[in-house]
C-alpha cells in the first residue's frame, strides 16, 4: 500500500515561439526522472499526466550525462526508467484526472525544460488542478521552467500569456489580479540563465523571460546570482527550483512536505 498519489503534470510541447519563427524544446529528462524516482522511493504512487492524455517529448538538449553530473551509471538508469516504468508510460490526461476527482492527491510536481511555457502556462485543466491544491495546501513542486505553469491558475491565463507574448506587461499585471499565488516566495531559470539556452540551444531570442513574466504575475521571484547552481525557494505549499542542477534538492525538499502534510491530513 502507497503513501498516496503524486500527480506529475507533463507537457505535451514540442515548439516554442522565439522572436522571428519558433525553435525546438521538450521536458527535461533529468527534471522529470529524478523527482520520480525519489517521489515512489519514498513511498508514494505517480500518476503522470499530460493535457492531451500523451507521454511527454524528452528534449534532446538534457538527454546527457551531463545533467547526471555526469555519471553514466545514473544516466542509463534514468533513460530506462523513462522508457520502461509503467508510472512513465500509463499517461493520462488532465481532464480525466479531475473527472475522477482530485481529493486523492497528495500533491503535484511540474519538471521543466521549455516546453510548459507553451502549453501549462495556459491550460485551463492544470488552472483547476492548481487551484484545487492551493485551496487545500497540497504540496506543488515546480522546477526550472515549470514554476512558469502556476501562472495556469489565473482566470485568464490565455490572455495573460499573450500580452507578455506582444511584450504588454502593464496588460499582464491587470490580468493578473486575483492570482492565487500573488505575494508568494518563489524561484525559476533566470534570465541569464536563458541566455545561454537562446544563445546555444535556441539561437534566437525568446518573447520574455520566466523572472518578469512571474513577477507581473505578483510573484516574489528570488533567483540565485550564481547560474546553475542548486537553488530551492519554499513558502507555505509552494516550492520551486530554479534549473536543472536543483533536481535533487526540490525532490528531497518535495517529499518531505509531501510526508508533513500527511502526517496532519
Amino acid at each position: 500500500m502507497t503513501k498516496g498519489k503524486v500527480l506529475v503534470v507533463g507537457s505535451n510541447a514540442t515548439r516554442i515561439e522565439v522572436q522571428g519563427g519558433w525553435g525546438n524544446t521538450g521536458q527535461y529528462l533529468n527534471e522529470t526522472v529524478v523527482p520520480a524516482m525519489a517521489i515512489l522511493a519514498a513511498g508514494y504512487e505517480i500518476v503522470l499526466a499530460t493535457p492531451q492524455g500523451t507521454k511527454p517529448h524528452i528534449d534532446p538538449a538534457s538527454d546527457s550525462s551531463q545533467h547526471f553530473g555526469g555519471d553514466e551509471v545514473a544516466y542509463a538508469a534514468a533513460k530506462a526508467f523513462w522508457a520502461e516504468h509503467p508510472a512513465m508510460n500509463a499517461v493520462r490526461s488532465l481532464r480525466s484526472v479531475i473527472e475522477e476527482g482530485l481529493e486523492s492527491y497528495a500533491g503535484i510536481f511540474v519538471p521543466g525544460g521549455q516546453a510548459p511555457v507553451v502549453d501549462l502556462m495556459q491550460d485551463a485543466d492544470l488552472g483547476m488542478i492548481l487551484r484545487h491544491a492551493h485551496g487545500q495546501a497540497k504540496p506543488t513542486a515546480l522546477l526550472c521552467h515549470g514554476p512558469i505553469a502556476i501562472t495556469a491558475a489565473m482566470d485568464q491565463a490565455p490572455a495573460f500569456r499573450a500580452s507578455l507574448i506582444v511584450g504588454d506587461k502593464a496588460k499582464a499585471r491587470d490580468l493578473a489580479k486575483g492570482w492565487p499565488y500573488a505575494g508568494y516566495r518563489m524561484t525559476v531559470f533566470s534570465a541569464s540563465e536563458e541566455k545561454v539556452v537562446e544563445d546555444h540551444i535556441l539561437h534566437a531570442k525568446m518573447h520574455f523571460d520566466m523572472p518578469s513574466a512571474l513577477e507581473a504575475a505578483g510573484g516574489e521571484v528570488i533567483t540565485n546570482s550564481t547560474d546553475f547552481a542548486p537553488h530551492v525557494v519554499e513558502d507555505r505549499e509552494l516550492i520551486t527550483g530554479q534549473n536543472p542542477a536543483s533536481d535533487h534538492q526540490i525532490a528531497a525538499r518535495f517529499v518531505a512536505a509531501l510526508n508533513r502534510h500527511l502526517a496532519t491530513a
